[in-house]
């Protein structure tokens, strides 16, 4: 029976000198193994992060005599060398996993960035860069670096949607249009009290991240593979110098914790189930059945067969990659389901799905706030929609005020609901005399009930879609923004 190509060339193969694992082994991988073992088309992206972090660990090196002064300096600036190469494109990455024979692949950027340092300043000397550190608290590190980095722009990016949310509904307040439940027409409200619904959502959000990057911003480096460093290397020092606000306290713990990676992906679901909401909600309110806003030419396509056609195509991909985002939490957490304690490779999963995330949630969230910042809004035909029947409750109001329990003015309001109905009427042009008619409790008063701009300005409790309360609501967001802190309603 002839042998396969792959076949033959796991016997001839044997492992790369660049290998960080090759001394144990005599004999190469399966070429189709070597391109499933490599990460470095995804972790490449922590190229900047692996670099401070190798650095850090090079002068926690030299300070316990494993480096000398002199070798410090050469591997602090080989590395600015490599540094630059990563930023400028010219990092050559050798060889490519189709270009050369397997068993040279670069599996990881931890192996390409000392590869790449030992041509620069020598192997003697990049040899000992490694001296009491495993790829396990390597590799932690690394992505907590680089998720910090990354969580602080979707941050900013956050900041600016909820600013856009903030600014229209300062400008447009005076505007109302129908509240919906079940997407029915319920009561009116203000489009800023709509707008800051959503505000609300992504201000909770905003809270979260900031707890998200505080419960990852603790530093595993100097764990080792598994049981802790045996040099004394000082990680506090470490941890100080990347910026931790504290240490990974069991070394075990430190290199098989990948739970920052998944609060940042149930993060990323929560905040795309809001956009996605959101965006349901404009896709409707954009429709010709409503035309309460038009959406930019920059976020919305035509169609291919009908000239007349304006899609909100930006909305329905949000929509769409919420539930990407869904499915990348879900993937990842079952990928760490039942695993044994310490590293296991089942982990390096979580790397190209945090790159998704991350680049999901950025898109995300600046496209909404493209779509919210350049949209434009249709009072008239927001005002045209506001229907009488959406006053019922007030005719049960003004009963309630007159005395009457609530549960017995919801039938009466239901029974002029019904009586207009029936003579194909709006309740606002029933009379005085088939109102009373209904009940006798209805007074000459009793037609100011029909005025939505009154019913809106009615709800003046704190949260309500009153003018005052909204702009209440309006501070608070602003206080968000500007402090980091949303204030508490005080109920003392």
């Amino acid at each position: 029976m002839k042998m396969s190509t792959t076949q033959a060339k796991v016997g001839q193969s044997k492992p790369s000198e660049n290998k960080l694992w090759g001394g144990r082994f005599t004999g190469g991988l399966d070429p189709l193994m070597e391109a499933y073992n490599e990460s470095l088309s995804h972790d490449k992206a922590f190229y900047a992060q692996d670099i401070t972090g190798s650095i850090a660990w090079a002068r926690a090196n030299k300070n316990v005599g494993i480096l000398t002064e002199d070798e410090f300096s050469e591997i602090e600036n080989g590395f600015g060398t490599v540094e630059k190469e990563w930023r400028t494109n010219a990092f050559n990455i050798k060889p490519g996993v189709d270009e050369v024979e397997p068993d040279k692949i670069v599996p990881d950027i931890h192996t390409a960035n000392e590869r790449r340092l030992g041509e620069v300043i020598g192997t003697d000397i990049a040899g000992k860069l490694h001296t009491g550190r495993s790829r396990n608290d390597q590799v932690a590190t690394d992505l907590r670096l680089w998720l910090r980095d990354e969580l602080q722009g979707l941050r900013e990016h956050l900041y600016n949607l909820l600013r856009a949310i903030i600014s229209r509904a300062d400008a447009e307040i005076d505007i109302i249009l129908p509240g919906y439940t079940h997407l029915q027409r319920a009561q009116p409200v203000r489009w800023s009290h709509w707008l800051l619904s959503y505000g609300f959502f992504f201000a909770a959000d905003y809270k979260r991240l900031n707890n998200v990057i505080d419960d990852l911003n603790i530093c595993p480096l100097g764990s080792g593979a598994l049981s802790g460093n045996v040099f004394g290397v000082d990680r506090e020092a470490i941890g100080r110098e990347l910026g931790f606000d504290g240490l990974c306290w069991n070394s075990m713990n430190a290199v098989s914790d990948r739970d920052f990676l998944l609060e940042t992906m149930s993060w990323g679901s929560r905040i795309m189930g809001h956009v996605s909401r959101i965006a349901t909600d404009l896709c409707i309110y954009s429709s010709q059945e409503s035309s309460f806003v038009k959406l930019s030419d920059a976020y919305s396509t035509g169609s291919s067969l009908m000239p007349q056609k304006k899609n909100p195509d930006a909305l329905e991909l949000l929509r769409g990659k919420s539930g990407q985002m869904h499915g990348l939490l879900f993937g990842f957490t079952s990928s760490l389901n039942s695993l044994p304690s310490c590293y296991n490779k089942d982990m390096q999963e979580g790397t190209a799905s945090i790159i998704t995330t991350t680049c999901l949630l950025s898109d995300s969230i600046q496209i909404l706030t493209g779509v919210l910042s350049t949209l434009t809004i249709s009072p008239a035909n927001m005002s045209r929609a506001l229907e009488p029947s959406m006053l019922a409750t007030e005719l049960a109001d003004y009963l309630v005020k007159k005395g009457v329990p609530f549960r017995e003015t919801h039938h009466i309001s239901g029974r002029v609901v019904a009586l207009a109905e029936k003579e194909g009427k709006g309740m606002d042009e029933l009379d005085l005399e088939a109102l009373r008619g209904v009940d006798k409790r209805f007074g000459d008063d009793v037609m100011s009930c029909f005025d939505h701009k009154a019913a809106v300005e009615k709800r003046t409790a704190k949260g309500g879609t009153a003018r005052e309360s909204v702009k209440e609501q309006i501070k608070v967001l602003k206080a968000l923004l500007e402090t980091g802190k949303m204030p508490a309603w005080s109920v003392g």
